[in-house]
């Protein structure tokens, strides 16, 4: 079992940076893609950013590119600039195994975080 912990999420006003944190513990992420969805209230679950394992392939979000920068340490990071009223939503971290490309949609990933609340004001 994969366990995967976010942080870093808080309340901040538009124009502001905030980078998330994705922990993952317990068995090995090799070979894996992590991704950060988002999800506010009434709406569907909506894909972000993705990262495969080798850090070589990215995937964006249409609605956050050229803000939100995705990156791999120890863990893995959402750096969020330029952030927006629209922006406000609880990000997930989400890991999927044996994947070399990165999948946009939630039924792809098999480990989930429990989220982390970001709020965004005017």
């Amino acid at each position: 079992q994969v366990q995967l912990v976010e942080s870093g999420g808080g309340l901040v006003q538009a124009g502001a940076s905030l980078r998330l944190s994705c922990a993952a513990s317990g068995r090995t992420l090799g070979g894996s893609v992590l991704g950060w969805f988002r999800q506010a209230p009434g709406n569907e679950r909506e894909f972000v950013a993705g990262i495969t394992y080798s850090g070589l392939l990215t995937k964006y979000g249409d609605s956050v590119k050229g803000r939100f920068a995705i990156s791999r340490d120890n863990v893995v990071f959402l750096q969020m600039n330029n952030l927006k009223p629209e922006d406000t939503a609880v990000y997930y971290c989400a890991a999927v195994l044996s994947r070399y490309s990165i999948p946009t949609t939630p039924s792809s990933y098999d480990y989930w975080g429990q989220g982390t609340q970001v709020t965004v004001s005017s």
